[in-house]
Formats: structure tokens, C-alpha cells, sequence
């Protein structure tokens, strides 16, 4: 499994935990198993593959730390989001942006253009090519913003 697949899972599971109110560990204790890996790979190629220990690692960090650090991302969606309300951002858009934005800021190994680059790939096969683009700008607009010393 590659990482864009873990972190694509990952992204799936931080849009789970949107519904419902599970924690982010019991999300990860019911679905992050070989046998609903197994029990949903064979309709979905996505989970065709259990993740090795390294991605398993990066898929629950993820899920975790989106779910403990979720109000801060939020906030940052919705300063970026200019012209937008919250409500009006597709929830699915809403975990690409939460996940990418994680890694900016609390996963320094990643580069900051690998994490904007990633959500936009993984957005463009669930959102129009309007919302792709406002997750592109909201990104990119939050790392200058955050991050100028980054992005000279």
C-alpha cells in the first residue's frame, strides 16, 4: 500500500467520524481490520490491500490527530474559506482539507506541497472541479499565510 492509498483511507475515516459519535479510536478499533479490509476490498479496490505496520502508523496519526485537533482545522477552513460559510463546504471536502491541513502543521516529514498536492488529487474523485479548485486556493492561501517563510 502506498501512502496516497493510507492517506486516501485515512481521509474516508476522518469523513466517517463526521456521522455518528464515535471517537476516533473506536472508529479506528471497528474499521481499521484485516477482515473489514477484507469485507470491503472486494467492492472497493481503495481496501484491496490491509495496510503494513509504517502505513497503519500514518492512517491512525492521521485519523487521531484530525479528531483531536478538529475545532483548530476547522477554524482555519473557515478563515481561509472566504466567501464561503462552513455549512456551505461539502463534508467530504471538509476531511481532504482537515487531513492535508494536519499534515502542515503537526507532520513535519511531509512537505507542505506534497500534502496540498495529495488533497487535490484525492478531492478531484469525489468533488467538482469548482470545490477542487476552492480546496486547492484554501490550501495554498493557509500555507502562504501560515507558512511564509516556507513558500519565499
Amino acid at each position: 500500500m502506498t501512502r496516497t492509498v493510507a492517506r486516501e483511507i485515512a481521509v474516508h475515516m476522518v469523513f466517517e467520524l463526521g456521522f455518528g459519535d464515535r471517537t476516533a479510536q473506536q472508529l479506528l478499533e471497528d474499521e481499521l481490520t484485516a477482515e473489514n479490509f477484507a469485507l470491503i476490498g472486494a467492492e472497493e479496490p481503495l481496501y484491496a490491500e490491509f495496510p503494513d505496520e509504517k502505513q497503519e502508523q500514518y492512517i491512525r496519526a492521521l485519523v487521531s490527530g484530525v479528531f483531536e485537533h478538529g475545532p483548530e482545522l476547522d477554524d482555519y477552513i473557515s478563515r481561509y474559506s472566504v466567501g464561503w460559510s462552513f455549512a456551505r463546504i461539502p463534508r467530504v471536502a471538509a476531511a481532504v482539507m482537515r487531513v492535508a491541513m494536519y499534515e502542515v502543521l503537526y507532520m513535519p516529514d511531509i512537505p507542505n506541497a506534497a500534502a496540498i498536492n495529495e488533497a487535490v488529487e484525492i478531492a478531484k474523485d469525489y468533488e467538482t472541479a469548482e470545490v477542487v479548485s476552492f480546496i486547492n486556493g484554501i490550501l495554498g492561501t493557509f500555507v502562504r499565510s501560515e507558512f511564509p517563510e516556507d513558500t519565499q
